[in-house]
């Protein structure tokens, strides 16, 4: 009975939450005007051509398709966002020799989970439900929603190999958009704040709470040739994918100056971590740990003022620093921290994410400060609206430009009051709730792995024979021409099939 009791956990909690999902977005959702079937009245009057003028054209682009109507193409940001999601984080944490099936595996099906969860929880924020409104369903809150599976992911880096199904998805409803559904007037295009900061720092809050001794005393918990080579997969990826990442939700020249700044500040934290690997090895060798996350460490920390006007040395700079600090941190932070903090980082979230995400956040606080419209031109109101002078309040001679969130902030105070307030209360919402969290997922309903099931995807996965890290299968014979005053000896020789170790 308890066996069965077990076997039926996952399949009951998972379907019954996608059941609740479908009736969510059959009687509160519907398609945007865009989505819609063509419009059969006058061209000039169907929704889809009021909706998309003001969009950016960089963007959008509208072709002929099929009796005259129009076909979107709005997908290929998106697509890198979503490849990044389920390729690009799935393969960089496999790098556990037996942990391979749920790095890739697990990482799916939280996705998929956080996805429709997101985009559930963004609809109902902005939609009036209450009268009776529906809320809409686009591709650009699909995107939102990868952006809020990728901060999930994230915090999932720090408890790989330490928890199981059932509690990723109990830890998705407690995540992201439940904890910070605020509107922030602070500028973050890449999302290294909201993403990267809260996803670290939450999954680093859970995992203290889901902290074992069997952890410190598996041996499970170490890497082999092919499994570093897969990570490397994932890292490749990521990397190439970064700069539609941190631009999918610019526009214009703001979308051009982020894709350049993405890829100037990764291509300097490459070098770097290469480098600072190499120096802090005895022997002078690379680590492969280190270049499978330091070098993405510079796509995060140029996040937040990826569409700012950094000029390419700047963006070279911020992506160096990244690459010194991330490498530093996977050689000598990560175990001080563990040591004295009983916090285990698996994947060394705090390290790719987190530290780096914080220098983004201080980065964009800079940035904010020494703005000026001299330097971003017309783009100054659009990265930083709260700085926009109010109607009839400008001693100007040109008319104020209009916008509900003008406020008037100097620079000074944009870079001190909303960048870096913005920072500080991410930190301490996902500190908080990642402790929240963590407490009940402690719950006794919840189970988790212990002992040999730390590290193991044996605990929830069916292994295939022959798999080549498994537990060796070994006959034992006697020798027969070999006497000793004890008896036989024996002779244990491995099945030829199976690697032996």
């Amino acid at each position: 009975m308890d066996s069965r009791y077990k076997r039926a956990k996952l399949p009951v909690f998972v379907i019954t939450l996608q059941v609740g999902f479908i009736l969510i977005f059959a009687f509160l959702s519907e398609y945007d005007d865009s989505a819609k079937p063509f419009w059969k009245g006058k061209p000039e009057d169907s929704p889809i051509r009021q909706y998309y003028p003001s969009m950016n054209r960089s963007r959008i682009m509208f072709r002929p398709w099929m009796r005259g109507s129009l076909k979107v193409f709005c997908f290929p940001v998106f697509q890198d966002v979503h490849v990044m999601i389920f390729v690009g984080f799935g393969f960089l944490m496999t790098y556990l020799k037996r942990y391979g099936f749920g790095a890739v595996g697990f990482n799916m099906l939280v996705a998929a989970f956080c996805i429709q969860w997101a985009t559930i929880v963004r609809g109902l924020l902005h939609a009036k439900v209450t009268e009776g409104e529906k809320f809409k369903v686009t591709l650009s809150e699909m995107m939102s929603a990868d952006f809020a599976a990728a901060a999930v992911l994230i915090s999932l880096g720090a408890m790989l190999g330490k928890t199981n199904p059932i509690k990723l998805k109990f830890k998705v409803l407690l995540s992201k958009q439940t904890f910070i559904s605020f509107n922030s007037q602070a500028s973050d295009i890449g999302e290294s704040m909201y993403v990267h900061v809260f996803g670290a720092y939450f999954g680093l809050a859970v995992t203290r709470f889901l902290y074992l001794h069997d952890i410190d005393r598996s041996k499970k918990e170490t890497t082999v040739y092919h499994s570093e080579l897969f990570s490397m997969v994932g890292t490749l990826f990521l990397w190439m994918y970064w700069p539609s990442f941190n631009s999918g939700a610019a526009e214009n020249d703001e979308q051009h100056r982020a894709v350049l700044n993405t890829y100037f500040s990764l291509v300097a934290s490459v070098i770097v971590s290469f480098a600072i690997s190499s120096s802090v090895h005895r022997h002078g060798h690379i680590e492969m740990d280190h270049i499978q996350n330091a070098t993405l460490a510079g796509g995060v920390a140029v996040g937040t003022c990826a569409n700012m006007p950094l000029e390419p040395w700047g963006a070279l700079t911020i992506g160096a620093i990244a690459g010194i600090i991330s490498t530093l941190g996977f050689k000598y932070l990560s175990h001080y921290i563990e040591r004295k903090s009983k916090v285990h980082d698996t994947c060394g979230v705090n390290n790719l994410h987190g530290m780096p995400g914080l220098l983004a956040g201080i980065s964009g606080a800079i940035m904010a400060a020494l703005a000026t419209e001299e330097k971003y031109g017309p783009s100054l109101y659009e990265i930083f609206p709260a700085m926009e002078k109010p109607v009839n309040t400008t001693n100007s001679s040109e008319p104020a430009l209009k916008s509900d969130t003008a406020l008037g902030r100097s620079a000074a105070v944009q870079g001190g009051y909303h960048q870096m307030l913005a920072l500080v209360v991410t930190l301490c919402i996902a500190l908080i709730g990642g402790m929240l969290t963590g407490f009940l997922m402690r719950l006794p309903i919840l189970d988790r792995p212990r002992g040999d099931d730390l590290f193991d995807d044996a605990g929830f996965w069916h292994i295939p024979e022959g798999f080549p890290d498994a537990e060796p299968i070994v006959t034992v014979k006697k020798s027969p021409d070999v006497e000793m005053d004890s008896g036989p000896s024996v002779k244990i020789t491995c099945v030829p099939e199976v690697t032996c170790f």
